[in-house]
């Protein structure tokens, strides 16, 4: 970041690397070869890291969506999964995955499971940014009411398969929502059964 007078009087470099946000660089094959700070890794043409997203149903079948906080810099006022995120550097993509779910809807997941990884390359065409990730995903169940974090978290809603598909064509959805859900329907339907519909 460039030292400016506004900058310095608030930061020094030694402060600016404490506070940044790092993510884990992959490569292909999700291997770790490094880190980044997190803006910088969506500036296009973006740097491939790993992230995570949560998939949690309740005991209907019905998927917890997130429409994300208005504030937030990257896909904000958009419907996406559960939860979504990276892990910091060294941290297990599934501790960071139950994290961060209780940080932004106040719930615990629970029977959460590995779904796999997908790998995408998806441009933001309202703020320019880029997800390049290696993305783990994971499903499970939420038996709690959740208690959104208003910072993270503007709405959420729970919703059938039919539903899905209803407000997936009138409301805007993340970039990546249908790239993850596609990776993860095989969990998605051993867990929910075939009545569910997924």
């Amino acid at each position: 970041m460039p030292i400016t007078p506004a900058t310095a009087a608030h930061s020094s470099p030694a402060n600016d690397t404490a506070d940044a946000i790092l993510l884990e660089l992959v490569d292909e094959k999700g291997v770790t070869i490094g880190t980044a700070e997190k803006l910088a890794a969506h500036q296009a043409p973006g740097q491939l890291h790993r992230a995570f997203s949560v998939f949690l149903f309740d005991d209907r079948g019905r998927l917890l969506l997130q429409q994300r906080a208005l504030g937030k810099y990257h896909s904000p006022g958009v419907w996406s999964n559960t939860c979504c995120g990276h892990p910091y550097p060294g941290e297990a993509p599934f501790a960071a995955a139950a994290r961060r779910t209780f940080e932004e809807l106040g719930v615990s997941p629970s029977l959460m499971a590995e779904a796999g990884t997908v790998r995408y390359n998806h441009p933001d065409p309202a703020s320019g940014l880029v997800e390049q990730e290696f993305n783990h995903l994971f499903v499970g169940l939420v038996q709690s009411s959740p208690r959104p974090d208003p910072e993270e978290v503007a709405a959420t809603a729970f919703v059938t398969a039919a539903e899905l598909a209803e407000r997936h064509a009138r409301d805007t959805f993340s970039a990546w929502f249908m790239t993850v859900l596609d990776a993860a329907r095989p969990a998605i339907r051993e867990l929910t059964g075939p009545s569910a519909g997924w």
